[in-house]
């Protein structure tokens, strides 16, 4: 199990009521939906975080499904949602 932060920005950060907080997971998907759990599987927060995109430690995770996505010890997801503008 790893444990890192979190990160989230704009309309993500609005919806989790929070701009970051810490994860114990082993892959992004877990870290995610013990996110979710932690809120009720509230539906606003589901519905942004199924169109955002992850970077995790620095390096985005693009189309990877995120069960494969491995969590590092002491590690930080960025969770952006779509911008708009420039």
């Amino acid at each position: 199990m790893a444990r890192g932060t979190i990160r989230y920005w704009a309309a993500a950060r609005d919806a989790a009521g929070t701009a970051e907080e810490p994860y114990d997971a082993v892959t992004l998907a877990e870290a995610l939906a013990a996110a979710r759990r932690q809120r009720g599987d509230e539906p606003r927060f589901a519905s942004v975080l199924s169109v955002c995109s992850y970077i995790v430690d620095g390096k985005p995770v693009g189309t990877r499904d995120l069960e494969t996505v491995l969590l590092a010890d002491g590690g930080t997801v960025e969770v952006l949602p779509p911008f708009a503008g420039g």
